[in-house]
Parts: structure tokens; sequence; C-alpha cells
């Protein structure tokens, strides 16, 4: 599997944070012992039901199993039960999009992102980090100012900066399984 959609693809196990963070309960869909818990932390949690969101702020841990996100906060959108009405049948989610922001960090499966903000939206199972992005596996590094990862598609993209000289760069050590991404730094 390429190392960036690794990475990544355990990011829509955050789906369950929003049902885990109105009513701090499991999900109901979710059966017993199919997914680990979910574990969040921070100096505080504030529910903002018109919002259709919850927001965790100061020192936010999340995680589930091996994926872990620390941000300074964090803000969980889920949609409203008119937005589920209209979903197919066959889709049963309730996270609509999630951000975070303020030394974002991300960590599964041996690979770690570092952004200054990530946002992921559940209908397109898109991720963005955002500013001063990195993203290591072993050795291995991709940096640039902006990474993309589509996790259906097992794409990724990283793009550079819009100041001048600004470049993504990608370090690859022999022997290590490097990052297998689209770099895009046309501009």
């Amino acid at each position: 599997m390429k190392p960036l959609l690794r990475f990544f693809r355990r990011i829509s196990l955050v789906a369950p944070l929003l049902l885990a963070g109105p009513c701090l309960a499991a999900p109901a869909s979710a059966p017993a012992g199919n997914k680990p818990p979910i574990h969040v932390e921070a100096d505080r949690m504030v529910s903002m039901k018109n919002e259709n969101a919850v927001l965790f702020s100061g020192n936010v841990d999340a995680k589930q199993g091996q994926l872990v996100i620390r941000a300074a906060e964090m803000t969980v959108y889920y949609l409203s039960n008119e937005e589920k009405a209209k979903l197919p049948q066959s889709e049963e989610r309730s996270l609509k999009k999630l951000f975070a922001s303020g030394n974002v960090e991300i960590q599964n499966d041996g690979m770690t992102g570092t952004g200054d903000e990530m946002e992921y939206y559940e209908a397109e199972r898109k991720m963005i980090l955002i500013g001063n992005s990195k993203v290591w596996q072993d050795n291995n590094l991709v940096t640039g100012h902006t990474v993309v990862v589509f996790l259906d598609q097992g794409k990724s993209i990283v793009e550079r900066g819009e100041k001048k000289g600004e470049r993504v760069k990608a370090f690859f050590y022999p022997g290590g399984e490097g990052p297998q991404t689209e770099v895009k730094s046309e501009k």
C-alpha cells in the first residue's frame, strides 16, 4: 500500500468523534469491539448544537487505536438530521468535516504528519495539511506548504507555497520505503 495512503487511511476513523463529542457515548452504528474506542482529551470542550459542531481546545489529544491527532484546537462538524436523511440508505455517517489548528500532528502506523492546520472532509474523504506541512515515514521526508490526500483514490499531492523560492522537497533514503506521492510544484 502506498505510504501516504496507508498513513491517512485511518483518518476516516475520526468520524465517530462527532458522536463521541456531543453525547460522550460510543457510536450506536459501530458494532461493539469492531473499532477501538476514541479517547479525546483537551482543556475545554464546547458543544455547539446550533452549528452541529463540537469544539475541543487547549492541548487536544485524540486517539483511536494507532491513530493520534494532536492540536491546539479541533472542531468537529457533524451532519444535521436533514443532511443525514438525504444520504443514500447504504451510507451511514455522521461526520461532515473536521478542522484542527495550532501545531497539528498526526501519527499513524509508523508515519507522522505535521502542519499548521488540518482539514478533513468526510464526503470527499479528503484530508489537507496546510502550512509548513511535513510527512515522515522511516527516514524519508516530504515537505511543502500543503499536502492533500484523497483517501479513496490512493492519491496525494504536495504543493509549494506562494512565496518566491518555495519548493516541494522530498528526501528519500536508499533501503527505506519512500513516500509515493504526486509532487506538484507549479504555480
